[in-house]
Protein backbone atom coordinates (compact mmCIF):
# COMPACT_ATOMS: atom_id res chain seq x y z
CA UNK A 1 0.00 0.00 0.00
CA UNK A 2 1.76 3.26 -0.62
CA UNK A 3 1.36 6.77 1.39
CA UNK A 4 -1.53 9.12 1.16
CA UNK A 5 -0.65 12.89 1.39
CA UNK A 6 -3.29 14.94 3.02
CA UNK A 7 -3.98 18.53 3.12
CA UNK A 8 -5.81 19.74 5.47
CA UNK A 9 -7.14 23.67 6.09
CA UNK A 10 -8.63 24.81 9.27
CA UNK A 11 -10.00 28.26 9.17
CA UNK A 12 -11.46 30.20 12.01
CA UNK A 13 -11.93 33.92 13.39
CA UNK A 14 -10.06 35.46 16.62
CA UNK A 15 -12.35 36.16 18.97
CA UNK A 16 -11.88 38.68 22.18
CA UNK A 17 -8.16 39.58 21.09
CA UNK A 18 -7.10 42.13 23.88
CA UNK A 19 -5.20 45.66 23.03
CA UNK A 20 -1.80 43.60 23.54
CA UNK A 21 -2.63 40.19 21.65
CA UNK A 22 -3.98 42.39 18.51
CA UNK A 23 -0.40 44.31 18.79
CA UNK A 24 1.03 40.74 19.05
CA UNK A 25 0.00 39.60 15.85
CA UNK A 26 0.09 42.78 13.81
CA UNK A 27 3.75 42.88 14.74
CA UNK A 28 4.37 38.90 13.64
CA UNK A 29 2.02 39.37 10.47
CA UNK A 30 4.56 39.45 8.30
CA UNK A 31 5.42 35.87 9.35
CA UNK A 32 2.06 35.06 8.96
CA UNK A 33 1.21 36.24 5.41
CA UNK A 34 -0.82 34.29 3.26
CA UNK A 35 1.40 35.00 -0.07
CA UNK A 36 3.95 32.74 2.75
CA UNK A 37 1.38 30.11 3.02
CA UNK A 38 2.52 26.89 2.42
CA UNK A 39 1.64 22.94 4.13
CA UNK A 40 3.77 21.94 6.44
CA UNK A 41 3.75 19.10 8.89
CA UNK A 42 3.51 20.97 11.96
CA UNK A 43 1.25 23.44 10.39
CA UNK A 44 1.07 27.13 8.59
CA UNK A 45 -0.39 29.98 10.22
CA UNK A 46 -1.76 32.66 7.78
CA UNK A 47 -3.97 35.91 8.59
CA UNK A 48 -3.75 39.45 7.90
CA UNK A 49 -5.67 41.07 10.97
CA UNK A 50 -5.76 44.66 9.68
CA UNK A 51 -8.15 43.28 6.53
CA UNK A 52 -10.39 41.25 9.12
CA UNK A 53 -9.90 38.79 11.83
CA UNK A 54 -10.02 35.27 10.41
CA UNK A 55 -7.15 33.05 10.00
CA UNK A 56 -6.13 30.21 8.43
CA UNK A 57 -4.01 27.15 9.14
CA UNK A 58 -2.72 25.13 6.90
CA UNK A 59 -1.31 21.21 7.41
CA UNK A 60 0.34 17.90 5.45
CA UNK A 61 -0.26 15.05 7.14
CA UNK A 62 -0.09 11.45 5.31
CA UNK A 63 -1.32 7.94 5.71
CA UNK A 64 -1.98 4.57 4.32
CA UNK A 65 -5.77 4.37 3.44
CA UNK A 66 -8.57 6.68 2.57
CA UNK A 67 -10.30 6.58 5.77
CA UNK A 68 -6.53 7.93 7.72
CA UNK A 69 -7.90 11.23 6.22
CA UNK A 70 -10.15 11.64 9.01
CA UNK A 71 -7.56 11.06 11.64
CA UNK A 72 -5.46 13.47 10.11
CA UNK A 73 -8.18 16.16 10.20
CA UNK A 74 -8.29 15.68 13.78
CA UNK A 75 -5.13 15.89 14.73
CA UNK A 76 -4.84 19.38 12.46
CA UNK A 77 -7.90 20.08 14.01
CA UNK A 78 -6.19 19.80 17.80
CA UNK A 79 -2.89 21.24 16.69
CA UNK A 80 -4.50 24.29 15.54
CA UNK A 81 -7.00 24.82 18.64
CA UNK A 82 -3.47 24.07 21.18
CA UNK A 83 -1.68 26.51 19.44
CA UNK A 84 -4.41 28.92 19.77
CA UNK A 85 -4.73 28.12 23.50
CA UNK A 86 -1.42 28.32 24.71
CA UNK A 87 -0.76 31.53 23.60
CA UNK A 88 -4.25 32.75 24.88
CA UNK A 89 -6.09 33.67 21.42
CA UNK A 90 -9.54 33.25 21.77
CA UNK A 91 -11.47 31.42 18.38
CA UNK A 92 -14.77 30.57 17.15
CA UNK A 93 -16.03 29.20 13.97
CA UNK A 94 -13.04 26.52 13.76
CA UNK A 95 -14.42 24.27 10.27
CA UNK A 96 -11.87 22.19 8.33
CA UNK A 97 -11.23 21.13 5.00
CA UNK A 98 -9.34 18.21 3.70
CA UNK A 99 -7.77 16.68 0.12
CA UNK A 100 -6.12 13.24 -0.56
CA UNK A 101 -3.28 14.64 -3.04
CA UNK A 102 -4.02 11.10 -4.73
CA UNK A 103 -7.34 11.59 -5.64
CA UNK A 104 -7.13 15.06 -6.51
CA UNK A 105 -7.46 15.54 -10.55
CA UNK A 106 -4.38 16.25 -12.60
CA UNK A 107 -3.62 19.25 -14.03
CA UNK A 108 -3.27 19.87 -17.70
CA UNK A 109 0.56 19.27 -17.87
CA UNK A 110 -0.04 16.44 -15.91
CA UNK A 111 -2.41 14.75 -17.79
CA UNK A 112 -0.23 15.09 -21.17
CA UNK A 113 2.76 13.44 -19.25
CA UNK A 114 0.88 10.57 -18.23
CA UNK A 115 -0.94 9.78 -21.07
CA UNK A 116 2.83 9.71 -23.17
CA UNK A 117 3.87 7.51 -20.06
CA UNK A 118 1.02 4.86 -21.19
CA UNK A 119 1.70 4.68 -24.97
Amino acid sequence: MSTRTFRITVRGVFDGLGTDQRAELLSRAPEHDVLRAAFTPEGHLSYDLAARSAFTFRFQDSGEAEEDILEATERAEEAAKTWLTERGYGYKNLRSTAEDLSQAPLGKRQRRTAARQDH
